[in-house]
């Protein structure tokens, strides 16, 4: 793939600055510099959209629509600095048939592309621990194949100490139905994010979470007998 679209390194140092000035005053006046770095991300985003719609049905409609907001939501927040300090953006897989997002985060010494299920409703977590005590293999050969691996190390998120309700704790598939959470991670450094060759780094991640969505997707959208519920 052969592309220009890259990160420049002034939107990785307009985050430093704006997390030594975290205030609506220092914001106000460089308001035009924030806009100048966000045109930046957005165009990225904008530019993996189209390369990953290729390869996916996604629904988020642009680049634009994938950045989330600089603003901070302190409502009912103990920190009251006003803006986020890192860019971070989605891009929703399209239909109940597809479950799983893409997730981006661009900040000076931690960067990373995720995706998974962060906070599965009790139905779902159900179904897919149902499905791990009936026959974990087809999840462990994915966790374990070469790409993913390389790519994401292990499969994280959060877990409980000992067994979830309703099964024993020497379960052969125990470990992955201690999951609460289902998440995919893969870190960049600063030098791969300032890279050229950024973009292609991306997309190959997302396209490497694939393998893991299409699973989680068929599980989701069936019951315990493989039953269409979508």
């Amino acid at each position: 793939m052969k592309n220009n679209t890259i990160i420049p390194k002034s939107s990785l140092d307009f985050l430093t600055q704006l997390k030594e000035n975290n205030n609506k005053v220092w914001f106000d006046a460089n308001k035009s510099k924030y806009l100048e770095e966000l045109n930046h991300i957005e165009t990225f985003a904008g530019t993996l959209l189209q390369e990953l719609s290729k390869t996916d049905v996604l629904e988020t409609a642009s680049g634009k629509k994938s950045v989330y907001r600089i603003y901070r939501d302190i409502r009912f927040a103990k920190d009251k600095t006003p803006f986020k300090t890192f860019w971070g953006g989605s891009f929703t897989r399209a239909t109940s048939q597809r479950r799983g997002g893409y997730y981006f985060h661009l900040e000076k010494g931690n960067s990373f592309f995720a995706g998974g299920f962060w906070g599965p409703n009790a139905g779902d977590l159900k179904r897919v621990r149902s499905e791990f005590a009936l026959d974990s293999k087809p999840m462990q050969k994915i966790l374990k194949s070469k790409t993913f691996v390389n790519t994401f190390g292990t499969l994280q998120g959060e877990q409980i100490k000992t067994a979830p309700k309703g099964y024993d704790i020497t379960h052969e598939a125990i470990d992955l139905l201690r999951y609460k959470q289902f998440l995919i991670i893969k870190r960049f450094t600063d030098d791969e994010v300032l890279s050229p060759n950024f973009l292609e780094q991306a997309l190959q991640t997302c396209i490497n979470m694939r393998p893991f969505f299409d699973y989680m997707s068929e599980v989701l959208s069936t019951d315990s007998n493989g039953a269409s519920i979508v």
